[in-house]
């Protein structure tokens, strides 16, 4: 009876390790390693998916993906090509960070859509540019001409003081970054505004006699920044007001994985990657 008892006891010794030792592994939470390090209790990597566009802020991305992975994140790349989708997944959680908008652009779309995103840091401003369609340059732009240019408010504001800079246009006195073609108070030549998704613009070009076209855009459509008419200083209110953000939801931006990324995407060795591959389409901003 004695050595049954014993026995007994043992068995339930045993049952007991084991349970908790399967509890303590059932639930891994992330943790920061001793060098701020994004892994789980486990030592597990962390998965960070990221929205963006393709061109230049996935390829940017890919040249953060080894530096992170040493650091114990797993960078995930979305890739769209829909400017409102990206904020739309990064809000319902599909998301954990976007990489592809300016400032103004965030703003609007919270205000829009009663979103909470928020930026944690700036990497680079993409010169937006005035390209030739069926016109080949500034003085040959007839009487009746026609321009394209984004139809979302932040950035047609941004083409519209563009054209307005070059003296084509006229806008109204305070409308700066909210300015809309109804906002033109002067328009000497008669010229013909065509709002375009931005996407769209690049393929627009043979249709339209100038299209003002987003740096990414531009890119994707093949076209350089040396090929345009006429671009936003790199040195202007606008490259300051239209920096690239990385965007994230409120209240993740103290998540030790969303601090790695910001503190590779602005490292020097993105700072080269940028000025070395984009020729001045791309400026980095930190």
């Amino acid at each position: 009876m004695k050595k049954h008892r014993i026995a007994v006891a043992l068995l339930s010794l045993t049952l007991c390790l084991a349970l908790f030792a399967g509890c303590s592994n059932s639930a891994p939470t992330t943790t920061t390693a001793a060098g701020g390090d994004a892994t789980t209790a486990s030592g597990e990597t962390v998965t960070l998916k990221v929205g963006a566009t393709p061109n230049p802020h996935a390829e940017i991305l890919a040249q953060v993906k080894d530096l992170l992975a040493q650091e114990g994140v797993n960078l995930e790349v979305v890739e769209f090509t829909d400017y409102p989708l990206i904020n739309t997944a990064l809000n319902d959680g599909s998301l954990d960070a976007n990489f592809f908008q300016h400032k103004p652009y965030l703003d609007n779309f919270n205000l829009e859509n009663k979103t909470e995103l928020i930026s944690v840091g700036t990497v680079h401003y993409e010169p937006m540019g005035i390209f030739a369609g069926k016109t080949k340059t500034l003085e040959e732009l007839k009487d009746g001409a026609t321009i394209a240019v984004p139809n979302d408010t932040t950035n047609e504001a941004r083409a519209l003081l563009l054209l307005e800079a070059e003296g084509l246009i006229k806008i109204k006195e305070g409308a700066g970054i909210n300015a809309t073609k109804t906002d033109i108070v002067e328009n000497p030549k008669n010229l013909k505004i065509e709002e375009l998704a931005a996407e769209q613009l690049p393929r627009s070009l043979p249709d339209v006699d100038l299209a003002v076209i987003n740096g990414n855009y531009a890119l994707q459509g093949g076209l350089k920044v040396t090929d345009a008419l006429a671009t936003e200083a790199s040195d202007s209110l606008a490259a300051e007001t239209y920096a690239n953000v990385i965007a994230v939801r409120k209240g993740d931006e103290s998540r030790p994985e969303i601090q790695k990324l910001v503190e590779a995407l602005n490292s020097d060795t993105i700072r080269q990657y940028i000025e070395d591959t984009y020729e001045g389409a791309v400026v980095p901003k930190f």
